[in-house]
């Protein structure tokens, strides 16, 4: 019971880190504060701008096929 109770608790605050870092990097796009961020990038070298923020990683394939799901 305390065993379930600790594991739901972890994934909670699990899944609330996941989502203060997700805001994070969507607040800090370069993209995001770009006056025309609805229309594709015009030259390389902006598009190279709007993608250098931090990227978030997806699970390998070994942890998605647990059922780990791609972030």
């Amino acid at each position: 019971m305390i065993t379930r109770l600790l594991r739901r608790v972890a994934r909670t605050i699990s899944d609330m880190n996941y989502a203060q870092r997700r805001v994070a990097t969507l607040i800090s796009a370069p993209d995001r504060v770009a006056p025309d961020h609805a229309k594709a990038p015009g030259t390389y070298a902006e598009f190279l701008y709007r993608t250098s923020g931090l990227l978030t990683h997806e699970p390998s394939a070994a942890r998605r096929a647990r059922g780990q799901l791609v972030h």
